[in-house]
Order: structure tokens, then C-alpha cells, then sequence
């Protein structure tokens, strides 16, 4: 985007103020003007300190209504498993077959999963799936021996968040093309998750700020409390 174009979309933004949420959607849904279907971000400061094991912040959320993003999810499974993967939409399932497509450096999915009994086996990946965030993780559903629900989690919209080194998480709650409510729900559902997922190290003030974006448009910052307390 110019830098012309990029200040147009500032107009009417007051970066001093916090918005009520569904003021907030409005202004990031208006000033979207990419020709395609820019992707809605949150991102929300909390007050933890991620270098602190009992400060990590770490989850799972079902958006209730989709990211809008369709998902490539890989499962390990042999058998029967292997079988209701498969069944359950997966897009790849494997078990060494598969270790060895990774290993060869093809990644070609977006969330992995994976029953328990194969952690040895994607044990091995860890240096691989674990700087891009892929490795399978009990504490957000990805090792599980219900991979038909794993499985449909992921392609109906469930967003994993970790917290960064700075105590900001990111992620994508929806698209630009969502009605207003639709993505007001899936911001309140997802700041509800975080809250849920407060760690026991937690002092003061969790949520600290939020704010929303579109891909290529500004950020708004939401008064958290129109957020977490409607």
C-alpha cells in the first residue's frame, strides 16, 4: 500500500483513543481496501512475562464462526486412527511415510496432529515442526486420540495462540468479508480463551490492551473492557 493511501486509511482514527469493540470493527472493516479478502488480526498485551514458566500463556479457541481460513492439517496415525483421520477431512495422514516427506524438508500443511502413541515417532521432528509452531501439543488438542475431532476443530476454525517474548499475542480472528457481529463473536470468544489460559504466575492487570487490524489496514485499539465484560 502507498504511503498516501496508507494515511487516507488513518483517517478518521484517533490513535489516542480505545474504541468500544463494535466501533472498533467498523472502522478496520471500512478502511480495508485490498482487493481481496483481508484477514482480520487481534493482538493483546497482557501482563506476563513469557521467560517465566508459570507466565507462559498457551491455549486453544473454536471460533464460533470460522477463521475463513481453510486449513491444511497432517495427521500421524496408523490403523484404525489412520482410517478416521482420513474420514474426518484430514489432508495428509501417515505415520513413518510421513516422518520421512517432513524430514525431506515438504511441508505442506498448516496444524498438525497426532495420536499419542506417535509422539516418539514426531519426536523426531521437533527441530523441524518446532520453530514453525506445527509440533503436535497436548495442552491445545493436537495429540489426542480423538483425531475426528482434532481434525474438525482445525478445518472449522480453531486457532491456536501462544504468548511472545514481549507478552503480545497475535492472531487471526476472521475476514474482512464477516458481518460485523459475526466477527465482534469470534473477537469475544477468543479474548475469552486467553482470559481462561490466565497462568498461575499472573500479577496484575492480565489484559492490558487489544487491538484489531486488517491485514493491510491500521490498527485500532479496543477499550478491553467492551471486550471481556459484555
Amino acid at each position: 500500500m502507498s504511503g498516501k493511501r496508507y494515511r487516507k486509511t488513518l483517517e478518521g482514527i484517533d490513535a489516542a483513543k480505545t474504541y468500544a469493540l463494535d466501533d472498533a470493527v467498523k472502522l478496520v472493516k471500512e478502511r480495508a481496501t485490498a482487493k481481496f479478502d483481508e484477514t482480520i488480526e487481534i493482538a493483546m498485551n497482557l501482563g506476563v512475562d513469557p521467560r517465566h514458566a508459570d507466565q507462559m500463556v498457551r491455549g486453544v479457541c473454536n471460533l464460533p464462526n470460522g477463521s475463513g481460513r481453510t486449513l491444511r492439517v497432517a495427521v500421524f496415525a496408523r490403523g484404525a486412527k489412520a482410517d478416521e483421520a482420513k474420514a474426518a477431512g484430514a489432508d495428509i495422514v501417515g505415520a513413518e511415510d510421513l516422518l520421512e516427506i517432513v524430514q525431506g524438508g515438504k511441508i505442506d500443511f498448516d496444524r498438525c496432529i497426532a495420536t499419542p502413541d506417535m509422539m516418539g515417532l514426531v519426536g523426531r521432528l521437533g527441530k523441524v515442526l518446532g520453530p514453525r509452531g506445527l509440533m503436535p501439543n497436548p495442552k491445545v488438542g493436537t495429540v489426542t486420540m480423538d483425531v475426528k475431532s482434532a481434525v474438525a476443530a482445525s478445518k472449522g476454525g480453531a486457532v491456536e495462540f501462544r504468548v511472545e517474548k514481549a507478552g503480545i499475542i497475535h492472531s487471526a480472528v476472521g475476514k474482512v468479508s464477516f458481518e460485523p457481529g459475526k466477527l465482534v463473536e469470534n473477537i469475544k470468544a477468543f479474548a475469552d480463551a486467553v482470559v481462561k489460559a490466565r497462568p498461575t504466575g499472573a500479577k496484575g492487570t492480565y489484559v492490558q490492551k487489544i487491538a484489531i487490524s486488517s491485514t493491510m489496514g491500521p490498527g485500532v485499539k479496543v477499550d478491553p473492557s467492551s471486550v471481556l465484560n459484555a
